[in-house]
């Protein structure tokens, strides 16, 4: 009996809307459980050709918790000149996430909505990619600088805090109050409790 793999709905906007950008980007693949890669490089499983963006910029890793018989995923950064936006938390170099069902990504200009439709299979995931023509993040987004773009001088809103399971080697609770008044996400580089597929 053959089991249903997790499909990773990704659809993706880049302002420019230059059609190289997109030029080898499949319409779906199906990958195994190492890491997908995003980036520009050759050894890229989603080829993004645009010069800002890094060879390898980020992977979406599948991996399985402990207890549980499906498939979740993580986003890690992998560029060292640049950093990826992530539901509201901003990583760095080898900082990660874990992804929840509907998932707003931005990095180098390109905005990115991950939905994850969950399967039984262990040994695979498919990914399914769309072009939009329009922005697909309506709110100001990291850049580069860590600087919020704004048209205006007010504040962005804050953003919904990000809500994971118990999983200390991905996500640590609040640290203390920040300058500004809010509190900040505290990242670690390398979790601990993964349950090899």
């Amino acid at each position: 009996m053959e089991r249903a793999l997790t499909v990773l709905h990704v659809s993706l906007h880049h302002p420019t809307r230059d059609p190289d950008a997109f030029a080898k980007v499949p319409a779906q693949l199906q990958h195994d459980t190492s890491p997908l890669l995003v980036g520009r490089g050759p050894d890229a499983h989603l080829r993004l050709l645009l010069p800002r963006l890094s060879r390898r910029h980020l992977s979406l890793e599948p991996y399985r918790e402990e207890g549980s018989a499906l498939l979740t995923f993580c986003l890690k950064a992998l560029s060292r000149k640049g950093c990826v936006w992530v539901n509201g938390l901003t990583l760095r170099f080898l900082e990660q996430v874990p992804l929840s069902v509907v998932n707003r990504v931005s990095f180098c200009g390109i905005q990115m909505v991950v939905r994850v439709e969950g399967g039984t299979s262990l040994e695979a995931f498919a990914c399914c990619f769309h072009l939009s023509p329009s922005p697909l993040i309506h709110r100001p987004q990291a850049e580069e600088t860590d600087e919020w773009e704004s048209t205006s001088q007010e504040q962005p809103p804050p953003s919904p805090r990000l809500q994971a399971p118990e999983h200390p080697g991905l996500l640590h609770g609040p640290s203390p109050a920040s300058p500004e008044g809010g509190t900040e996400t505290q990242l670690q580089k390398e979790p601990s409790d993964r349950v090899p597929c």
